[in-house]
């Protein structure tokens, strides 16, 4: 596994040749709160409501198609989101979003992968936010970006997959922003492809 900071990259094909699907796991949990009745009480903030998005483009930066919670699958069936989770609770991945390399349409180039607190809280209240690329097939963990940069910020543009000499790179983006979806982010979005 390769743990990733803000621009680095790596070739998912040199990674795990024949990788087939690969799935972007979205964890975190709810940051501890401090003092005597956080140690007393768990120490738990509550739930938070994160929500892992995806935007399939095209070379020229169009917008093809979105992935998130209230569109579960791409259009043409190559990606599909596990679903929303409103509270962070239990170990692993809290949301996936899988996307079977070989069918994804040949306009689309990138894959931008954001998240977004629906609930507006910012991401003091958030820890261990992790952003992975797992093998489907295997198991295998073969990138992670760490999402746990804390800030005021509402929501974050994780990380994209591009097309590169006919296979895909993981490439970490870690761009933090503001809003409840991803249309909030598109500015943001659309400088990062």
């Amino acid at each position: 596994m390769v743990s990733l900071s803000k621009g680095q990259g790596i070739s998912l094909s040199k990674a795990a040749p024949g990788l087939s699907v690969v799935a972007m796991g979205l964890g975190w949990d709810v940051a501890k709160r401090g003092g005597l009745l956080g140690s007393m009480f768990g120490g738990g903030g509550g739930s938070i409501d994160l929500d892992a998005s995806c935007l399939m483009f095209d070379a020229a930066g169009g917008l093809i198609d979105t992935i998130w919670f209230r569109q579960l699958q791409s259009k043409d069936g190559s990606v599909l989101h596990s679903g929303d989770n409103r509270t962070g609770d239990g170990d692993g991945d809290d949301e996936v979003i899988n996307v079977r390399l070989g069918s994804v349409p040949a306009a689309v180039q990138t894959l931008m992968f954001t998240v977004n607190s629906f609930t507006g809280q910012d991401f003091s209240k958030i820890a261990n936010a992790t952003c992975r690329a797992v093998d489907t097939a295997t198991g295998k963990e073969l990138a992670r970006v760490n999402l746990s940069e804390t800030g005021k910020h509402t929501a974050l543009v994780m990380a994209k997959l591009v097309r590169k000499d006919g296979g895909w790179d993981f490439v970490a983006v870690g761009t933090p922003g503001y809003g409840a979806t991803f249309k909030d982010l598109m500015p943001i979005i659309t400088a990062a492809l």
